[in-house]
């Protein structure tokens, strides 16, 4: 598996972009579940964690193409230090919201802050990828090592704000996350040689959402991001069930390590099926491997049922993603990638706020039901329209 990837990283400049959004895309993991754990010792009630956290998505699901849409006409650094700076202001405001009692709206205009002014760093570091390598076949590669990326992050990052959070402080995973946000995203503000060219300003109108097949994935991944955004919350919730809240991180670390094993594989190999072919069948794996997750009751079970599980995350992104920069023209990539985010987060959003009221109403274990639900919807929408993701025949190492 490691032979593809050996190479990767040989260009100028490459290392620092991908070590700087590696750090810089650390909070996407760790918020939602340390905004989960302040807020529920806080105020004792998941929903209102829930709420919080699905306000902060939506905002960002808003802002996301709108930020992508400046990244494309005026550049990366000069979008992500001001963003940045204002994302870090707002989680400070969030936990000084909490640590002081302050009304509950508080918590909510710090949520909508924090989500508006994140920015979709793994959309922007494979724009660069984009740039580098677009047209060959060491994108796919890169692509999936990007997927990997993400699952590392999603790995590391619940673990280690769930001990910081039960161990030493309910604030100290948020403090840890605002480090490194602020830091990675300035590093990669600072890496200007390899950040795509600025595009001309477009005729009004044009937006991605717009092409067919990127509103058909939007759709998917409105659905997929619901299965992460309940995931995330009643996992906390089924931890604490079972008097093990400290071990919900790992929980959750369980079912990044699954994508995360399964994209080295994916990226590593050379597919001669289409790409609509390995979206739809990756698809497929994701809901059966989903059902057990119904019928387990213990937690170390559960961490092994949520590694299975898992396990097709990585490859449906990154032929999520493959498609997007197929489907899409040059001059609308990072905008057209961070639709894709925007649909994720809408979808967290939505299942973050489910979750919390479910788990609240008929405990965690019922919960998870949702989470299935929303995985079966996403299969079915984009096997129905997966004839939207047809791809025109185009001199390209990715065949589809």
């Amino acid at each position: 598996m490691v032979g593809p990837y050996r190479g990767l990283f040989n260009g100028p400049g490459v290392k620092g972009f991908v070590l700087a959004g590696f750090v810089g895309r650390m909070p996407m993991s760790m918020l939602g579940i340390g905004v989960v754990l302040l807020i529920s010792t806080v105020t004792g009630s998941f929903a209102t964690a829930g709420a919080v956290g699905a306000t902060t998505n939506v905002a960002f699901a808003i802002a996301a193409p709108l930020s992508g849409r400046l990244v494309d006409r005026f550049g990366q650094n000069r979008v992500i230090a001001p963003f940045s700076v204002v994302n870090a202001l707002a989680m400070v405001a969030l936990m000084l919201s909490a640590a002081l009692g302050l009304p509950e709206w508080t918590l909510y205009v710090s949520g909508l802050l924090i989500g508006a002014s994140s920015l979709s760093i793994g959309s922007m570091v494979r724009a660069r990828w984009s740039t580098i390598h677009g047209g060959t076949g060491t994108l796919h590669t890169a692509f999936a090592f990007e997927s990997v990326a993400d699952e590392v992050v999603f790995v590391t990052g619940p673990a280690l704000v769930t001990v910081l959070a039960t161990a030493i402080n309910p604030y100290a995973g948020l403090l840890v996350a605002l480090v490194c946000m602020l830091g990675g995203c300035l590093a990669l503000a600072a890496q200007r040689r390899t950040q795509p060219p600025v595009q001309p300003v477009r005729t009004a109108g044009g937006t991605p959402i717009l092409i067919p097949g990127i509103a058909l994935l939007a759709c998917v991944y409105l659905g997929l991001g619901a299965v992460f955004g309940s995931v995330d919350l009643i996992m906390v919730a089924f931890a604490e069930e079972h008097g093990v809240k400290g071990a919900s991180g790992f929980l959750l670390a369980a079912f990044a390590g699954g994508s995360m094993v399964s994209g080295l594989w994916f990226g590593s190999r050379e597919w001669r099926i289409s790409l609509r072919a390995r979206f739809i069948r990756a698809l497929g794996v994701f809901v059966v491997g989903l059902l057990p997750i119904l019928l387990v009751d213990d937690p170390w079970i559960m961490a092994a049922v949520a590694f299975v599980a898992g396990l097709a995350i990585s490859p449906t992104l990154i032929t999520g993603f493959s498609l997007t920069e197929r489907l899409v023209p040059p001059s609308l990539l990072t905008e057209g990638m961070a639709w894709i985010s925007t649909s994720i987060g809408f979808g967290v959003a939505i299942g973050a706020w489910a979750g919390g009221q479910l788990t609240d109403a008929f405990g965690a274990s019922s919960a998870f039901g949702f989470a299935v639900c929303a995985a079966l919807l996403a299969a079915v929408v984009g096997v129905g329209g997966s004839g939207l993701l047809r791809l025109p025949e185009a001199p390209s190492p990715l065949k589809s």
